[in-house]
């Protein structure tokens, strides 16, 4: 009973700070017009999102490796004080600066809070648990997206935006507490040894990479100094870091992983579908206002059918699998991932905002299907032992696909739109009268080096006050055909990483998920090898104990 008791506080206390971590995002965006009025910093506003970003996926190897080294009590705790520091120091910025650097802090916290609920689940439950209980985990995550920019409208609203930082300090004392009480640190039986030089080049390497795919084709061209230099430091930190792990004695990211085809498999999937949704998440509200021509915070709207049918899918994927298997259901979810793709890339100037909630519907279907399975099989393909890594390295690899998608999918925008505009806006701006001279020079150069700033004009009433009406009634159907025709070109990119992450979901091996009764023997051996069966399946055999081990 004790037990059970102790089971039903950690995951409450799981469940409070993974909504709180991830409600933390969305409802920062909803305050930021209000901090840029007090606190100014117009101009390096998006650093409070960059900041976080960097250093919480920086972080999350790091943390499970941690965690597998000194234990998850450990280390959760740990994360969720540093998140509970950073959000006291940024409700006390008395600058943009200031709030920028907190707001890395913040990120440190929430990096190592983030893969942490994940591992713990592995830990308590089977197989066929975790499918249901990752399937909630990813519901709370899927709500927190729907509801995070109300809860910021109103807090902002009722008091100042210092609350949506103050607010995270009396939910995660209360996380704090239930985890410390209910979950059970590891037991060190001896010397731990930290890979100092591995962290600090897989942070140098990341951070360089980030900032390299964040500012490229938007403050630098690609082809700067500044990005190609990026670049060039994250190529040699990821050089020494692949070096470094080859040899040291317990590696933040052992190479031998990879060495595993359902680790690289899996690995491969988790990147590519991120590729694709972070995508589609980008574009759809672009297309809603710009052609659809509904306001921001209705095309906020177009973006709740999908996360409902994601936590849908994801509590129904938990059953699911028990009958259809991992690698049957993992496909389904990436065709229907697939035929959501598709439908996006066929929406035209006449397309409504319920056909695009029907589309957004099947993608959701689809994300909640295949999300919550990725790490399920990683935690099954591995011993317990190897948990924390293997979980962590899985949620990494996902967060790098969706700040790759954001980039590559942004450079197919820009391509497609400068050859656009090039052929039916241009002509136009030539028969201007010398006049609009200065406006034509503008535009064309905003074609050149910018073309999706030429779609801002379709987001803002001020600025198309700003056009003389006789140009705009002939602007404005150009600017959407080309912003319509460049989307098709975005989702049917898109769609090839799907597609692509689907062909690797028929490599993989039959994933059995472990009942009660083989995860006790499985407790009793102590360690576990994996060996594949002529059929693919991956099957567990006992070793000794570490302790009996020489």
């Amino acid at each position: 009973m004790d037990k059970q008791k102790n089971r039903g506080l950690l995951i409450s206390g799981l469940l409070v700070a993974m909504l709180f971590a991830s409600l933390d995002n969305t409802i920062v965006g909803t305050a930021m017009p209000r901090i840029v009025g007090e606190l100014g910093g117009l101009g390096i506003m998006t650093w409070l999102t960059t900041a976080y970003m960097l250093s919480s996926t920086s972080v999350v190897p790091i943390a499970g490796k941690m965690a597998d080294l000194i234990g998850r009590k450990t280390v959760y705790v740990t994360g969720l004080i540093i998140f509970m520091l950073g959000s006291a120091l940024c409700g006390m910025a008395q600058s943009m600066t200031q709030l920028i650097f907190f707001r890395a802090l913040q990120g440190i916290g929430g990096g190592v809070m983030m893969p942490m609920a994940m591992i713990i689940i592995g830990d308590i439950f089977t197989g066929e648990q975790r499918a249901k209980w990752q399937g909630v985990f990813g519901a709370v995550f899927g709500l927190s997206s729907i509801i995070g920019p109300q809860v910021g409208g109103w807090i902002v609203d009722a008091s100042n935006w210092r609350w949506v930082f103050y607010i995270n300090m009396p939910v995660g004392i209360l996380a704090a507490i239930l985890i410390a009480i209910s979950l059970k640190n590891r037991q060190q039986t001896g010397p731990v040894t930290f890979d100092i030089w591995g962290m600090f080049t897989m942070v140098a390497g990341v951070v360089s990479l980030l900032l390299a795919l964040t500012f490229g084709g938007k403050n630098y061209p690609w082809l700067s100094w500044q990005i190609l230099s990026l670049f060039a430091l994250s190529a040699v930190f990821i050089t020494g870091f692949i070096l470094i792990e080859g040899r040291t004695k317990e590696p933040i990211l052992p190479l031998r992983l990879f060495q595993n085809k359902t680790f690289s498999l899996l690995s491969a999937i988790g990147f590519l579908m991120s590729v694709g949704m972070f995508g589609a998440i980008m574009f759809v509200p672009l297309f809603m206002q710009g052609v659809v021509g509904i306001s921001p915070s209705e095309s906020g709207t177009v973006m709740v059918p999908m996360m409902l049918s994601m936590m849908a899918a994801s509590m129904l994927g938990g059953r699911l699998v028990k009958m259809l298997g991992v690698r049957i259901q993992m496909i389904m979810g990436m065709v229907a991932m697939g035929v959501g793709f598709w439908l996006l890339s066929t929406m035209v100037m006449e397309t409504t905002k319920y056909t695009t909630m029907g589309y957004m519907v099947i993608l959701g279907l689809g994300i909640g299907l295949v999300m919550p399975l990725i790490t399920i099989a990683l935690q099954e393909s591995f011993p317990k032992s190897e948990l924390g890594v293997v979980t962590s390295s899985s949620q990494f690899f996902r967060q790098i696909g969706g700040t790759f998608g954001m980039t590559i999918l942004g450079a197919v925008m820009n391509y497609h739109s400068t050859i656009l505009l090039s052929q039916s806006l241009v002509p136009y701006l030539e028969q201007l009268p010398p006049q609009a001279h200065d406006m034509v020079v503008h535009f064309e150069s905003m074609i050149e080096t910018n073309p999706q700033g030429m779609y801002s004009m379709l987001l803002s009433p001020e600025a198309l006050a700003q056009i003389p009406a006789a140009i705009s009634q002939t602007l404005l159907p150009i600017l959407k055909v080309s912003m319509v025709e460049s989307l098709h070109y975005v989702y049917r990119f898109g769609l090839l990483f799907v597609l692509l992450g689907a062909i690797c979901t028929l490599f993989l091996g039959t994933i059995k998920l472990s009942t009660g009764q083989e995860s006790d023997e499985k407790k009793r051996a102590g360690v576990h090898s994996r060996k594949r069966s002529s059929d693919g399946e991956i099957r567990f055999t006992a070793t000794r104990p570490l302790s009996k081990r020489r």
